[in-house]
């Protein structure tokens, strides 16, 4: 399992650089940027995450993943004229709380309950 979530996370990297001048862009605004990562890089790293299980170090390896792609997106501060990367609890904010973990949670529990109400005839597919 963890190697698959390896290859996911590495597919969500390709993804952020394949589009990286997009993403660095000055012409497109930190919400279009935010917009685009909901609907391009998060997708890709929560494939099939109905089927996974969430062990501590899974969770941790998904974290850093999207702090270090936010923290690219959102890029760092300049206060009283020094640079300073932004905390998570700044890109949280940004982000409005949208927990990844959260997600996959509540995806599972939706898939359950479509396993649940399936006829006992019907084959599961994962």
């Amino acid at each position: 399992m963890e190697e698959e979530i390896k290859e996911i996370i590495a597919l969500g990297n390709k993804v952020y650089f394949a589009n990286k001048n997009m993403f660095q862009s000055r012409l497109i605004s930190k919400r279009a940027k935010l917009k685009l990562y909901d609907t391009v890089i998060r997708p890709i790293v929560t494939y099939s995450c109905e089927t996974w299980i969430l062990k501590e170090t899974i969770i941790n390896k998904l974290l850093v993943f999207k702090r270090k792609i936010l923290g690219k997106l959102f890029g760092p501060n300049k206060e009283n004229g020094i640079w300073r990367i932004k905390t998570h609890q700044e890109l949280d904010e940004i982000i409005k709380r949208k927990n990844t973990i959260n997600s996959i949670r509540a995806q599972r529990l939706s898939w359950l309950g479509h396993i649940e109400r399936m006829q006992g005839t019907r084959m599961l597919t994962l």
